[in-house]
């Protein structure tokens, strides 16, 4: 047992390396298993390669648009902090549009292929669309876990190991930064496309979904690509690289006399590789409701992550460990880490209940919809509202249960178990846009409404897999932005240390400073999603007015005797996303510099504005995702022939709610957790420039 405790020590980061290279070879198998598979007839193929060519065109830009920026901060980081931290910024922002533009590329791919195996089965047709998920599943974590692994590798044995924990704060605002570029860009692009389409398409001119004669339907597939597909994989790349680093750095800051402590959270990220592969293989040899097989593949994952979380837990800590002045044995430090298995199944569970068409939430706003628009918009936005007092609560049970097991740190390692299941959840949400875009490729095909019907079931499905990973990565983020807090608390001790000045700040609420702090921080995160929906609403009336054009000019197109200009409509959308991304998403950096920078303001106020923005943030980006994913499964709802069905009253003030859900849930709401990452690793990095 000690020569295993000791090779675990020493070879950790090694052996977690090494799991992720695993996944991404498993991930490479995935691929090939998927191009294996037949693309469908010639009209399939033309359409999947519109949807492709719209999307790497737009990918292209972003990456231009977004690179500028990032070689200014890059500058900015090597000038004011060190050259390591800003090299960890470039590879953060490198992996992370990595995980994105790879798992859009297979998700382009799966589309037309989960379309041909819907002429099979729907069997057939979920595991396509869920292997192509997989791959960005597998990405994220397998290269989060790689990257984290071997810049802390080479900084260590090039600067120390106190320095190398420092530096990877430079990768985490990398991951964090482009994540908030890619989930807005994305969503903008998506949602202003989506929202075009349905108010001119669908209630105008009263068009089916993906309808081959609405102009903006090539834009609203692409869409679902850019925004759900990359931008969500940049998000949870983001995600669990930045909680990896926080655990490392609570360890470092808070356990320096324990060398296993920056070790467990590598370790914990290689068993979860390994989980989410068990999860992948369950999906495969499993047969049933797709909803049923989906979750029993979340539980299937933390069982296995439960049983091999206990044995390297003991290995690496055999003694006890003095934790606040508390010895804490291995158990406390492994009832930490299945607090956060546990928080994942509640947020799991709870999100389903508000967002799926089997329960009550969604019915209601169905049920309201029969009386109007209004009716239906307001009881989407009290679902929203209802929905954030259960996960809210248990995150708070989860934070006093895993701070009362090993304090911070053990915050820190719920936080990374939690994330332990990123590989599986992940593999959800994209599930969402290769079934969304599988039911656009059956339409435009005229392929038999058999088909659709499928298609249609797999894509509400998706629809509530996508809510289930918003609220997943949502509560995540305020696990893990309250472990950059205590990092940002411990780093500032540390750096007054090491400066022989006296430390004095203790954050009390009798303090001034850190109410006007928790004001300034609980503004944030309304400012940065009111920007947010401003820019879906002007790229939307935008698409609007398009369709409107091309259907006035063009009388035909509806008669199917004209050809839409699809290219028109993704160039709109495209300029669109790119211009409005940049005012937001810096937004969250320009206000950490300027409390920092207002020299009445300074630290205090600063701590005060991170615990602002992690609780209002909180709350409203719970509020956002429910409600929008609510919306769209009553619509869906209706649309398989409930309260009227297509076409009836019911339906059109669902496709109403739907369009204000779309950026709700896909733009502004996912948006706030890298967001609120980014203010607090923000924080952190300028403490040695202002402080």
């Amino acid at each position: 047992m000690t020569f295993l405790a000791f090779n675990i020590l020493h070879s950790g980061v090694t052996l977690s390396m090494v799991c992720a290279i695993v996944g991404l070879a498993f991930a490479f198998f995935l691929i090939k298993a998927v191009i294996r598979l037949s693309p469908g007839n010639e009209r399939m193929r033309q359409i999947a390669g519109a949807i492709e060519e719209g999307a790497k065109a737009y990918l292209k830009r972003q990456v231009m648009t977004i690179s500028v920026i990032a070689v200014v901060i890059f500058i900015l980081l090597y000038i004011f902090r060190d050259p390591a931290t800003a090299i960890g910024f470039l590879i953060g922002a490198f992996c992370s549009l990595a995980a994105g533009y790879i798992g859009m590329r297979i998700a382009v791919l799966a589309n037309t292929r989960t379309t041909q195996a819907a002429t099979q089965s729907r069997s057939a047709a979920m595991r396509v669309a869920f292997n192509g998920g997989a791959v960005t599943g597998l990405l994220v974590v397998g290269l989060a876990l790689l990257a984290v692994g071997i810049f802390y590798t080479l900084t260590k044995h090039w600067m120390g190991p106190g320095l190398a924990v420092k530096s990877l704060v430079g990768l985490a605002l990398g991951s964090s930064l482009i994540s908030v570029f890619a989930r807005l860009g994305g969503g903008i692009y998506t949602k202003a496309a989506d929202v075009g389409a349905d108010l001119v398409g669908k209630i105008e001119s009263n068009l089916e979904e993906d309808d081959p004669r609405n102009p903006a339907t090539i834009a609203d597939n692409v869409g679902d690509n850019v925004g759900d597909c990359a931008g969500m994989a940049a998000d949870v790349f983001e995600t669990y690289a930045v909680s990896l680093v926080g655990a490392i750095l609570v360890g470092a800051l808070t356990l320096a006399t324990y060398p296993a402590a920056v070790i467990y959270p590598f370790v914990l990220g290689g068993i979860s590789v390994l989980s989410a592969i068990i999860g992948i293989l369950f999906v495969n040899i499993s047969g049933g409701k797709p909803a049923t097989v989906l979750m029993g593949a979340v539980g299937a994952s933390a069982l296995v992550s439960a049983v091999l979380f206990w044995p390297a837990t003991h290995l690496l800590f055999p003694s006890d460990v003095i934790i606040r002045g508390v010895a804490r044995s291995a158990n406390d430090l492994y009832f930490a880490s299945l607090v956060g298995l546990l928080m994942t199944g509640v947020v799991v569970v709870i999100t389903n209940y508000y967002t799926s068409t089997s329960f009550a939430p969604v019915r209601k706003i169905a049920k309201a919809s029969e009386t109007g628009h209004a009716t239906n918009i307001i009881a989407g936005l009290a679902i929203g509202q209802h929905a954030t007092a259960l996960p809210v609560g248990f995150i708070g049970i989860a934070i006093l249960l895993s701070f009362h097991f090993a304090g911070l740190y053990g915050i820190a390692i719920a936080v990374m178990s939690m994330l332990s299941m990123a590989g599986i959840i992940i593999s959800l949400d994209a599930f969402g846009p290769i079934t969304d875009n599988a039911g656009g490729i059956a339409v435009m095909s005229n392929l038999p409404k058999e088909i659709r019907g499928i298609t249609d079931e797999l894509d509400a499905v998706g629809n509530t897999m996508k809510a289930v990973t918003k609220g997943y990565a949502i509560a995540s983020a305020g696990l893990a932005a309250l472990v950059l807090f205590g990092s940002y608390v411990e780093e500032l001790k540390a750096h007054f240390g090491a400066n022989h000045r006296t430390y004095s700040f203790d954050f009390s609420l009798n303090d001034p400073k850190v109410i006007i702090g928790l004001f300034i921080g609980g503004l944030l995160p309304f400012v940065f999603t009111a920007f947010s929906m401003d820019a879906v609403g002007k790229a939307a009336g935008a698409v609007v007015r398009e369709v409107r054009r091309q259907l006035t000019a063009k009388p035909g197109i509806l008669r199917g005797e004209d050809v839409p200009e699809y290219g028109t409509c993704v160039d709109i959308v495209t300029k669109a996303a790119l211009r409005e991304m940049i005012v937001p998403a810096l937004l969250p950096v320009v206000f950490v510099i300027a409390v920092a920078v207002i020299k009445p303001l300074g630290p205090v106020v600063l701590g005060g504005m991170l615990v602002g923005t992690i609780v209002t943030g909180l709350f409203v980006a719970i509020a956002m995702t429910s409600s929008g994913g609510a919306w769209d499964n009553a619509k869906k709802y209706i649309e398989e022939g409930n309260l009227g069905g297509k076409g009836s009253f019911a339906h059109a003030a669902s496709v109403t709610g739907d369009t204000v859900g779309d950026p709700y849930k896909d733009t502004a709401g996912p948006a706030i957790n890298p967001m609120i990452k980014v203010v607090n690793i923000v924080a952190i990095l300028i403490i040695p420039i202002f402080f």
